[in-house]
């Protein structure tokens, strides 16, 4: 049998770690058949390093999502690998220290503004990024955390991400007619590298290992994973501007 994404082209960002969701994503779409590049910011070395550990050694492009220059140049860079995009994986997501934790009041303006251009308005940059290369049109996913409610120590990211659903759905409107799809994957808390830099994270790690109805596994980043692989694949043509819960159902039912 040939794998969900047989003869897929895919561009999967924000791999920093091999256990960060993106690497899943990765190793788990060339497993289903995919051809992957990847891209990289600051230590690309790390990053070439940890694409060794894939099934299949994949190529990293430099990429800083707020550098025009870098936006401008991807799609050429990408050409150097494949002759075209079927999908993208947005996984990019930074905040200043001021603006987690518990300091929502004290963020400055600036420390706020980097927090949204690297984890909000870059979700619109990336995309328009790649169009050029998805000219038969794609899916376009991005990893959110729910952004429903205030939560303990996330402040400026959980503003961020609220912003990041938006801007799904207005994504969703403008590239549905190019037969773009645009969804988002709202995991639950994973002990990733992101998760290591956030102050007091082990309040989500309580709560959802107690609550979640079919509970959850804090290292176990293969469930988001694959909802990311099947939005990507065929077999979601109609789906479009969603927001795909993987928390255990956490969501569902809320703290007890």
């Amino acid at each position: 049998m040939s794998g969900l994404l047989e003869g897929k082209r895919l561009l999967i960002t924000g791999i920093i770690t091999d256990q960060s969701i993106a690497f899943s994503v990765a190793k788990l779409a060339q497993e289903q058949g995919a051809t992957v590049v990847l891209t990289g910011f600051g230590r690309l070395s790390l990053v070439e390093r940890i694409a060794k550990r894939l099934p299949r050694e994949a190529p990293v492009i430099e990429l800083d999502v707020t550098n025009p220059e870098h936006l401008a140049g991807l799609a050429d860079k990408v050409r150097e690998h494949v002759d075209g995009l079927d999908g993208v994986l947005h996984s990019i997501g930074f905040a200043p220290a001021s603006c987690l934790g518990g300091g929502f009041l004290d963020a400055p303006w600036e420390d706020v503004a980097t927090a949204l251009h690297v984890s909000t308005f870059s979700y619109k940059s990336l995309a328009v990024a790649c169009l050029p290369l998805m000219e038969s049109g794609g899916s376009i996913v991005g990893l959110d955390f729910d952004a429903t409610k205030a939560w303990p120590v996330y402040d400026w990211m959980g503003v961020a991400k609220a912003g990041l659903e938006s801007a799904n759905r207005y994504l969703a409107r403008d590239l549905g007619p190019r037969g773009i799809r645009v969804n988002l994957v709202a995991a639950g808390p994973l002990r990733t590298m992101a998760a290591k830099s956030i102050p007091g994270f082990a309040v989500f790690e309580d709560s959802w290992a107690k609550t979640a109805p079919l509970g959850w596994d804090l290292n176990d980043q293969v469930a988001a994973a694959k909802a990311c692989c099947a939005l990507l694949s065929d077999w979601f043509p109609a789906t479009t501007g969603e927001i795909v819960h993987v928390d255990g159902g956490y969501h569902a039912v809320g703290s007890s």
